[in-house]
């Protein structure tokens, strides 16, 4: 979809299934959809979102449970939910078409939406996503699943807890933890019923959709870091691309937005002069 908005971007806030979703648009042209992952935010996109936004309407909320868009009233965490409700934000924005990007959970909403709503999603581009069984889990998730530790992260998260777990995602090589991350991360995560939000997230049992990936038809590209664990989506999905980075961690779009920002407006680019 084309769109002729202001290339500056500005939070704004639509009201969908009972939440306040809040988001940043900015940019203009065909519209890209970027997903964070989970314990992150709409920032997490934040450097790739000023890359694209010279020839893209670029758009990314604060998924629910998250950042300042905050908990479900329904606690309903499941990721085919999360693709529902994020469906539900396009239409309530009045954007009928649209590429969706998105890094680890926001991946996996990402693929579930390419699957549900097909006829919206013009490309797809999965970062360091999530979605098959035997996927890893990073060590926050674990705790979270942990009954005897639950309650307390319910109540509380300690920053250097915070820190620990953004050194664990990025890579070798990276620099991007200091304490201005850390300190927004951290402030986020604690904002009003994101902790009991993140734990019931974690003990969601999510029900494996992985059989139904190769029914994908949209256009894919996927993107990983070499020491990620890659899944098995380029194996999967019909005339999927891949790139991969040597030297990123999970944070990939963080990391190193300038490659993946360049990665996202080729793919995007090849796709629309097929079109």
């Amino acid at each position: 979809m084309k769109s002729s908005r202001n290339p500056a971007s500005a939070p704004q806030v639509v009201s969908v299934d009972g939440l306040r979703v809040h988001y940043e648009r900015a940019g203009q042209g065909p519209t890209v959809l970027l997903l964070h992952g989970s314990g992150s935010s709409l920032e997490g996109f934040e450097k790739v979102a000023a890359l694209l936004s010279s020839s893209y309407d670029v758009i990314r909320p604060d998924l629910p449970g998250f950042g300042r868009t905050g908990p479900r009233p329904d606690r309903d965490y499941r990721v085919r939910t999360y693709a529902t409700t994020i469906a539900r934000f396009m239409t309530a924005l009045q954007v009928p078409h649209f590429a969706v990007a998105g890094n680890s959970l926001g991946g996996n909403i990402a693929w579930n939406l390419a699957l549900d709503a097909p006829e919206a999603v013009d490309g797809l581009v999965l970062v360091n996503a999530t979605g098959y069984p035997e996927k890893s889990l990073p060590a926050g998730l674990r705790l979270a699943r942990n009954p005897l530790l639950r309650p307390v992260l319910r109540r509380w998260l300690p920053r250097s807890a915070t820190e620990r777990g953004l050194r664990e995602a990025v890579g070798p090589k990276s620099a991007i933890v200091d304490d201005a991350m850390v300190d927004r991360v951290h402030a986020l995560t604690s904002r009003p019923g994101n902790r009991s939000a993140f734990v019931d997230f974690a003990g969601t049992d999510q029900p494996d959709r992985s059989g139904e990936i190769e029914r994908i038809t949209v256009p894919t590209l996927v993107l990983r870091s070499a020491e990620v664990d890659g899944q098995y989506f380029v194996r999967d999905i019909p005339g999927a691309q891949e790139r991969v980075h040597p030297d990123g961690g999970h944070l990939l779009p963080e990391e190193y937005p300038d490659w993946v920002a360049a990665a996202i407006a080729d793919f995007l680019h090849a796709e629309e002069e097929q079109r």
